[in-house]
């Protein structure tokens, strides 16, 4: 507690939002990247194949999860944040620069292609899960106050739609209409090597904590995968519970928003990237009202309220067909629309449960706990919604024969919207019965003070 106290004296001011928001908006970028432009990649460089897709997700995720178990464990040993986060991010770009060689692998080989793809997505996911996950995300937790907690909140939860922004825009202007993703991974690489840098000449031994030894390492990783602890805490279940949920249903369609908007609506990437960006800017403005009613202790009403929100945005873009579009005028304000009202619904859920779940960690086992939230956040939703988003596409999208090479093609439509709209529905119930035990919790802190 003495050292947790003095991290958070020593990052209290200004070079702590410098970090947050440097670091933070870094590795957002780069993930934005892996989940809007590696598909669309997939889709431009080597087939219309979800399959990939899946592969890549699932792998992806697979590799993430451990890497937060395992790093998040040493970390939690060492209690040296600072090496995980300079040393991730630094392997983290270059293995985003590799991803981008695939693309010069021979087409006559199209089994080889793919398992490379997957394979260097899994790597490069490996070691962001290090710097990113295990590393910044369980240094913004020992850094967490009551007094700051709304404002790391809205940080965390606008810092992946800031991604998305600049991610999409930069993203598409570097493909642009020739399909230069070398050029993208290249540029988006260095950024966040840079970053790394950049945290290890600033980070210092104050931003470590105290060790937290149990036992042997491979006994104190395996013991998280006991989760008798875990399961104790009925209602920091019940939130993952319920992110898990939403974040199938995401992934649904989210996986698939490019291709959907590039190869079923017409556009090209570059305005892909705009279109997607402008209503997501408008909607992260409520982070700030967010932020406020989560400091007032709401965060089960700002959930199903982000939940109802994101429903009516699914349904607003589910009936767009592509034959109501021209795909010349940049502005379609039902897409717009849409997308706006979805973003409402994203932040909302985002950025309420990153604060809501860390407010219940354990204090001697944050880096570990924060693997709990990946596993719930990235594993079980990206393998649940993959699958699902891969069957939807290929039985309710529209489905093409390539005459040169003969390959089936596959290509989202609507039905992706319709889809994740009723897995997140399902969202609502592990919410109505936090409310109790949010309620009961609050009533205690309350009364100890």
């Amino acid at each position: 507690m003495k050292n947790e106290s003095k991290l958070t004296k020593k990052r209290s001011g200004f070079s702590m939002w410098v970090l947050v928001w440097g670091l933070g908006l870094a590795g957002q970028i780069c993930w934005n990247m892996e989940n809007s432009w590696f598909n669309t990649f997939v889709y431009a460089k080597i087939g219309k194949d979800p399959s990939i897709i899946t592969g890549m997700l699932i792998c992806s995720a697979a590799a993430t999860t451990f890497a937060t178990f395992f790093f998040g464990t040493w970390a939690d040993r060492t209690g040296k944040r600072r090496t995980f986060i300079s040393w991730g991010y630094i392997l983290w770009g270059i293995f985003t620069i590799t991803f981008g060689l695939t693309e010069f692998i021979s087409k006559e080989y199209y089994l080889l292609i793919a398992v490379s793809v997957v394979l260097a997505d899994t790597v490069m996911s490996f070691f962001g899960s290090m710097g990113n996950d295990a590393g910044f995300n369980t240094w913004t937790n020992d850094i967490m106050t009551d007094k700051n907690r709304g404002q790391i909140g809205a940080a965390l939860a606008t810092q992946p739609v800031l991604g998305t922004i600049l991610g999409t825009v930069v993203g598409g202007l570097l493909v642009g209409e020739s399909d230069n993703y070398m050029r993208l991974f290249i540029v988006m690489g260095v950024f966040v090597i840079v970053f790394g840098i950049i945290s290890m000449l600033t980070l210092n031994k104050n931003d470590d904590v105290t060790p937290n030894r149990q036992g042997s390492f491979w006994k104190q990783f395996v013991s998280v995968f006991n989760f008798r602890r875990f399961f104790e805490l009925k209602e920091l279940v019940l939130v993952h519970v319920a992110v898990a949920v939403f974040f199938i249903g995401f992934n649904v369609y989210f996986a698939y928003i490019g291709n959907y908007l590039i190869y079923y609506l017409g556009y090209t990437a570059d305005m892909m990237g705009i279109i997607e960006a402008v209503p997501l800017v408008l909607a992260m403005l409520t982070a700030i009202p967010i932020g406020m009613l989560i400091n007032r202790n709401k965060h089960p009403y700002i959930c199903i309220a982000a939940v109802i929100i994101n429903i009516i945005g699914l349904f607003i873009l589910y009936p767009i067909k592509a034959d109501s579009v021209d795909p010349t005028a940049m502005f379609n304000w039902r897409i717009w629309l849409g997308i706006f009202v979805v973003g409402v619904g994203y932040i909302g859920i985002l950025q309420t449960t990153k604060v809501w779940a860390k407010q219940l960690y354990p204090r001697d086992a944050k880096g570990q706990f924060e693997g709990i939230w990946i596993l719930f956040f990235v594993l079980i939703p990206m393998i649940g919604g993959s699958l699902i988003g891969q069957a939807v596409v290929k039985t309710g999208g529209e489905t093409f024969v390539n005459a040169a090479s003969g390959q089936t093609e596959y290509v989202p439509n609507g039905n992706i919207f319709l889809f994740g709209a009723a897995i997140i529905l399902l969202t609502l119930i592990p919410l109505v019965f936090t409310v109790k035990h949010h309620k009961t919790r609050v009533r205690q802190e309350t009364a100890e003070d």
